[in-house]
């Protein structure tokens, strides 16, 4: 519990103000450990070709290149007593050497490195990262059991008061191309990103809530939703952070069911209080979830970003020692990068990489159209339970529950499957090939038109109000298969930009999910709810081979792919 409170937001402020003298690490305690965190190898590495890597047979031919052609030069630079070496030994190359300490993990059971965690801590972390995304997540479909108020005190139509849904799924869509990059800088790290736009989520809810007009409450939705998205596309990454990519399918399929709680439970929590109390008391219930999610986070969320935690980790080490040497190695390859690189990096690279890559294009585009799909269900309900069967608001978010159960029922297979025939093909180095992810996601690609089929044709007073709730279970199944295929595959296939590809994931289906409700209640109205599913099952259908084509092209698509891995 100790480590948990030193490594959250809390904690360093503990330590800042206390001068390191609270909540210490073991180099507080013993200066002398700042040895066993100089990797050797690394370091000499440095000091011979200047990275921390193998040095390539390129950087070796130049290097012989550069040797002077004269007796007398060779052995002054050969032989010479007083040439520089490394804190390992190594000569240190006068052009393109470095003597650097590098920072790193003491060994491979070093238990600052979140991937040694205990159980109980990555358990406790996930969820953490769980509860934050509901807490999020939740704040947009909670205010769909606001809409009618909405509609009578801003005297506005329907599809208007939606641009209050539509605006906020926008925003965190938008954010996370910002905050995920960030997150990603060393100095950074995940933690001020999430802690600092959670602080600014929970108060700008009193700008919803205390809305003048019609104009200040959906700037403000907007805006609450552009702070509150970092976990939603970062929270993936802090999953793979503490988790080994053979376990990673584990956290990642927990971390998607909570991602799906919050869009489903918003209407049962918000519709009771909207009935009772007014559309305003769902952005009440809003703020006192995430206020209670801040206060659990900030005293209770370690940093889970490695980059970070050597960073600090460096300096600290330089602060106790004096000795300006030592640095971590992101931070050895952030002084190399030029702060119009780090800018690209932050606010550009998401975009490239979910533009110019046709594998993340294709599979961004087919969670686009199932989260576009998940959100039509906050319009096409009330049409179907309200209109047909006539249920009241609060009991019109019970039938949310079919998807959320659907949910539930797939978690079982999908462990069995990751168990039973996804871990046995890791390799010895913990590696798989990114296309053994995909095949749940061949299956769960058919659950949707399924569900689609069910929920159009069996909505109609004649047929009990049980089977459309059932149909849309299926919803949820297609649903979990494809997102945690989905999920494990870009952090696989993109192991440098895993923050960065899901970011750019989480822009396409928030984008996606902004502008499909707009048009679903027209379209369920004038096509009627069965042709309107329909359409909707046969542009699903459409999108089913794109897992079939990547399982069998992925591979040779990545050997041409700039930044994806080609090494598997």
């Amino acid at each position: 519990m100790s480590d948990l409170v030193r490594d959250s937001i809390f904690g360093h402020f503990i330590r800042i103000v206390s001068r390191g003298k609270l909540l210490p690490y073991a180099e507080d305690r013993d200066i002398s450990l700042w040895k066993d965190y100089v990797n050797i190898e690394k370091s000499n590495h440095m000091a011979d070709h200047g990275h921390t890597g193998e040095e390539t047979p390129e950087e070796r031919k130049s290097r012989e290149e550069r040797l002077p052609s004269s007796h007398e030069s060779s052995r002054t630079r050969l032989g010479s007593e007083s040439e520089p070496t490394s804190i390992g030994g190594a000569k240190i190359d006068q052009e393109k050497g470095r003597d650097v300490h590098v920072v790193d993990w003491y060994s491979d059971k070093d238990p600052e490195n979140p991937r040694n965690w205990s159980y109980a801590k990555k358990f406790f972390v996930t969820f953490e990262i769980c509860l934050l995304t509901f807490g999020v997540y939740i704040g947009s479909a909670i205010y769909t059991a606001g809409i009618l108020g909405v509609m009578q005190e801003f005297h506005v139509g329907q599809v208007a008061a939606t641009l209050g849904l539509c605006l906020f799924v926008a925003g965190y869509g938008l954010g996370p191309m910002l905050w995920a990059s960030m997150s990603e800088v060393p100095q950074i790290g995940r933690n001020p990103v999430y802690i600092g736009t959670l602080v600014a989520f929970v108060a700008l809810q009193l700008g919803v809530i205390y809305a003048k007009n019609f104009g200040m409450l959906l700037a403000f939705r907007f805006i609450t939703g552009f702070v509150g998205s970092p976990v939603l596309a970062t929270g993936g990454a802090s999953i793979a952070d503490i988790y080994s990519p053979s376990k990673r399918a584990y956290g990642i399929g927990v971390w998607g069911a909570a991602a799906v709680c919050g869009p489903v439970l918003g209407p049962l929590v918000g519709g009771f209080a909207a009935e009772a109390k007014g559309w305003r008391w769902t952005i009440w219930e809003l703020m006192w979830l995430s206020g209670a999610v801040l206060a659990l986070l900030v005293f209770f969320l370690p940093e889970t970003s490695s980059s970070n935690i050597l960073f600090r980790r460096a300096h600290r080490l330089r602060r106790l020692t004096g000795n300006k040497k030592l640095k971590s190695e992101p931070e050895i390859l952030g002084e190399q990068m030029t702060g119009k690189e780090i800018a690209l990096m932050v606010l550009i690279r998401p975009f490239t990489l979910n533009f110019t890559e046709p594998m993340v294009l294709l599979l961004n585009l087919y969670i686009a159209l199932v989260y576009g799909l998940l959100y039509i269900w906050f319009e096409s309900f009330p049409i179907v339970f309200v209109g047909i069967y006539g249920f009241s608001l609060g009991k019109l978010g019970l039938a949310f529950l079919g998807i959320l159960v659907g949910a539930f029922l797939a978690i079982p297979p999908f462990f069995w499957y990751t168990h039973k025939y996804t871990e046995p093909k890791f390799n010895a180095n913990g590696e798989l090939k990114p296309e053994e992810r995909l095949p749940p996601a061949m299956v769960g690609a058919f659950f949707i038109p399924i569900c689609l089929f069910w929920f159009g044709w069996s909505a109609r007073s004649s047929i009990h109000w049980i089977m459309p709730i059932i149909g849309s279970g299926f919803f949820s199944i297609g649903t979990f298969f494809l997102f945690n295929s989905v999920l494990g595959y870009l952090p696989d296939a993109y192991p440098d930009y895993v923050a960065s590809v899901l970011a750019g994931n989480d822009f396409m289906r928030s984008s996606f999910g902004a502008g499909f409700p707009l048009f679903a209640g027209a379209m369920y109205k004038k096509l009627g709810v069965g042709w309107a599913s329909s359409l909707l099952a046969f542009l699903s259908i459409a999108f089913i081979p794109i897992p079939f084509v990547l399982y069998k092209y992925g591979e040779k698509l990545r050997r041409i792919s700039k930044h994806a891995r080609k090494d598997f």
